[in-house]
């Protein structure tokens, strides 16, 4: 049995999930697999859904090792971080997300998937590092950072893999405002609990008809785009 990475806790109406592993909160086709369990759960019993991580790591993006394996097993991670970014960003509940620390390539794209973002105030990075590693960014990950990140950020934050403080994402875009990281969760959680509060209906079919077409473009190229890729080779 994998162990128990995503820790699942009903907060009145609000799905409270916590990713920690010990380490760099990397996502593994475990982990996703336990965060798309979660999400069954949250979309049957919750009015919103609050991720963090652990205590200085938010999400080091995929699993290195995994990636490192070969083309076909960095294709096959990519593709199931896809669909569960896919999942995020259209998911049919308010996401919060409560970035507890460093936020990096596939962890930073969570921020993005997601609806409402609030950091923690502190020493750490948060990015889109792939070209950096020697990755292409996916197209899904171009376009759903197109559709989040500030204009005047966009090439700096994908074309040129800059890495940012929290407060500087904010202006950026991966994050909308900076907190204590003592106050973080209590605020992450009043924000959730507002959001639990707003019309199912209204919430689901507004947020198709704001990201259905960036969604719908993305699954047009993702199977072609994903023959691309050959796993992060540092140059």
């Amino acid at each position: 049995m994998a162990t128990e990475v995503v820790h699942y806790e009903a907060r009145e109406n609000v799905a409270f999930l916590r990713l920690d592993d010990g380490k760099a909160n990397a996502l593994s086709h475990a982990v996703i697999r336990q965060l798309h369990a979660a999400l069954d759960r949250a979309e049957k019993e919750a009015g919103a859904v609050l991720w963090t991580g652990r205590p200085g790591r938010f999400c080091a993006g995929f699993d290195l090792a995994t990636m490192r394996e070969g083309p076909e097993a960095a294709r096959d991670l990519v593709t199931a971080g896809a669909e569960l970014l896919l999942r995020t960003f259209a998911f049919p509940r308010p996401v919060v997300v409560a970035c507890s620390g460093h936020a990096l390539a596939a962890g930073a794209l969570v921020l993005l998937a997601a609806d409402t973002r609030l950091g923690a105030a502190g020493e750490f990075k948060i990015g889109l590092n792939e070209v950096a590693i020697g990755m292409a960014l996916p197209i899904f990950g171009v376009e759903i950072g197109r559709a989040r990140l500030s204009r005047r950020h966009f090439t700096r934050a994908v074309l040129e893999a800059e890495l940012y403080t929290p407060e500087a994402a904010v202006d950026a875009g991966f994050l909308d405002r900076v907190t204590p990281p003592d106050a973080l969760l209590e605020a992450a959680l009043q924000e959730a609990t507002r959001l639990a509060g707003l019309s199912r209906d209204a919430f689901a079919h507004t947020k198709e008809s704001a990201r259905g077409a960036v969604i719908a473009g993305i699954r047009a190229t993702l199977a072609q785009d994903m023959q691309r890729i050959a796993g992060p080779s540092g140059g």
